[in-house]
């Protein structure tokens, strides 16, 4: 890196124009910085450098392409050590889908055997999402790791499926083993808002030193910040119209409510009249 622009990185003041929060920003200094995505990966899975041969990343992107479609996907791939398929995922809006869209993800992953292949042969998976939102408000958690067990005994089914979420805003939940890794340490890069508070997370990690300037020499790239203004823009059309879709379908659901209760109301009525004519002997005519 040019040692002028880390001299710039270590005076550096003020607010950071785009984060790693910004999806755009997040795959370009993944993608583009194999010693932040190796870093990164050996913190959450709780790895020694020394014990990764190969980061690589499958079906680049070109960062230069239009980013401004809702069909852009900016999630990143990676091949660890010719072994394990890693996804890693950036989402800041709760679109109240995680759950379902990760298995997804996840199993379109999984299913990558050729014909002729030995099932025994499919890879390990692990998808990994960074939400910038709580995912289980009544069970919050900073780092949390799902596999398939047995709901009796908890026996592990298998460990070739791994799904794991970052809370990005719950670090003040890590717990000891997570911070050991500064998995914390990562998420508070991620959400940095300062350059000042950005120095003082990345100050004793070379890892962590990388993705903050990487962060500041990308920051200071007037294509890189239009890309990544045009990734916001997008992204904000999508939630109002999801908002718009979801209150229009809250409104039809309230409005057949309502229909269902004054049907109801109505048989109500009926019912009591009948009883009235009944206890009258009075006898409805056919």
């Amino acid at each position: 890196m040019d040692n002028s622009k880390v001299l710039s990185f270590a005076s550096a003041t003020g607010k950071i124009e785009y984060n790693m929060t910004n999806n755009y920003m997040f795959r370009y200094i993944l993608q583009e910085k194999r010693k932040v995505l190796k870093g990164l990966i050996c913190a959450l899975l709780h790895l020694n450098p020394t014990e990764v041969k190969s980061v690589t990343v499958q079906y680049p992107i070109d960062l230069a392409a239009d980013v401004g479609g809702k069909e852009f996907i900016l999630d990143i791939k990676v091949m660890l050590n010719d072994g394990v398929l890693i996804n890693l995922e950036m989402q800041v809006a709760n679109e109240y889908n995680w759950a379902e869209r990760s298995l997804s993800y996840l199993c379109r992953s999984y299913d990558q055997l050729y014909r002729g292949q030995k099932y025994e042969e499919a890879l390990p998976v692990i998808h990994i999402g960074f939400l910038d939102f709580t995912l289980h408000p009544s069970n919050p958690e900073f780092y949390a790791t799902y596999q398939m067990l047995n709901v009796k005994n908890h026996l592990l089914y298998s460990d070739k499926f791994t799904l794991s979420v970052v809370n990005l805003n719950q670090i003040e939940l890590a717990t000891e083993e997570d911070k050991r890794y500064k998995i914390d340490y990562w998420a508070a890069i991620f959400k940095a808002k300062t350059w000042e508070e950005l120095r003082m997370m990345a100050n004793d990690n070379e890892y962590l030193q990388e993705a903050a300037e990487s962060l500041y020499v990308a920051n200071a790239d007037e294509i890189i910040r239009q890309q990544c203004r045009a990734r916001e823009d997008a992204e904000r059309r999508e939630r109002t119209l999801e908002r718009a879709k979801r209150l229009a379908e809250e409104a039809l659901e309230k409005e057949r409510k309502e229909k269902e209760a004054a049907l109801s109301e109505k048989d109500k009525e009926i019912e009591r009249l009948q009883a009235l004519l009944a206890e009258y002997g009075i006898v409805e005519e056919k």
